[in-house]
């Protein structure tokens, strides 16, 4: 494999694990009755509209909805999403007492 081809493969597989996980942050979301978009701003109040979310909400598919909030906070952290992991965090705790 050529250098060039080898970074490009990089950087594609990393995007395609990146929208991986925001489809699953989605899911896990929207599988609690949470609005992904809320919980996204209130980690992130200073950011503008993520395209990447808006996509991952019109491409949700109701019967993949099957993710552990604990795993999901281990791959949010994975890609340094710790804001969002943390506001996920306080949403589960709540889940919890319910």
């Amino acid at each position: 494999m050529e250098y060039e081809n080898r970074e490009e493969y990089i950087i594609k597989k990393y995007q395609q694990d990146e929208a991986t996980m925001v489809q699953l942050f989605v899911n896990w979301s929207l599988s609690n009755e949470l609005d992904p978009l809320a919980l996204y701003q209130r980690a992130y109040p200073g950011q503008s509209a993520n395209e990447a979310l808006g996509k991952a909400l019109e491409e949700a598919d109701p019967s993949e909805r099957d993710i552990s909030g604990d795993m999901l906070l281990d791959i949010l952290q994975m890609f340094g999403n710790d804001d969002l992991a943390f506001v996920v965090s306080e949403e589960m705790q709540k889940l919890d007492r319910k």
